[in-house]
């Protein structure tokens, strides 16, 4: 099994700045969106009328920059997880080089209370089954 997720579009009008290029910002976006559409796939709905995932933090290195029509792949893997948090990576490419890596620190919260909750097992054995070292 393929422990990356990866998921490709084409760079569209939404995600252009003043300085024609993607705005800082969409990439964190895009990273987000990776994010969920990764979990979606590994979770299960009783999983997530338990719990959800805020972040508390970002890292993010940009190298390059992406243009209208560009072609873009997200790739993201699962690295740490431990108490309430979980590490997750997410490198944007184009052209199959790295234009942009993220990594994110997500909190595990009571779905009803909004509090953080240590990981379940149930969801530690999600994790760790998708974990790339």
């Amino acid at each position: 099994m393929d422990k990356y997720f990866k998921f490709s579009f084409t760079v569209d009008e939404s995600s252009i700045d003043n300085l024609n290029h993607v705005n800082n910002v969409t990439y964190l976006n895009w990273a987000q969106t990776v994010a969920g559409k990764h979990w979606e796939k590994i979770s299960s709905d009783t999983i997530n009328n338990i719990y959800v995932w805020v972040v508390i933090r970002h890292e993010v290195d940009y190298f390059s920059s992406a243009f209208l029509n560009d072609k873009i792949e997200l790739k993201t893997w699962i690295g740490e997880s431990y108490g309430v948090k979980s590490e997750r990576f997410v490198n944007i490419l184009k052209e199959h080089k790295v234009i942009c890596s993220v990594k994110t620190t997500w909190c595990l919260l009571d779905k009803n209370s909004m509090k953080p909750v240590r990981i379940p097992n149930e969801i530690l054995d999600i994790l760790n089954t998708n974990k790339i070292n």
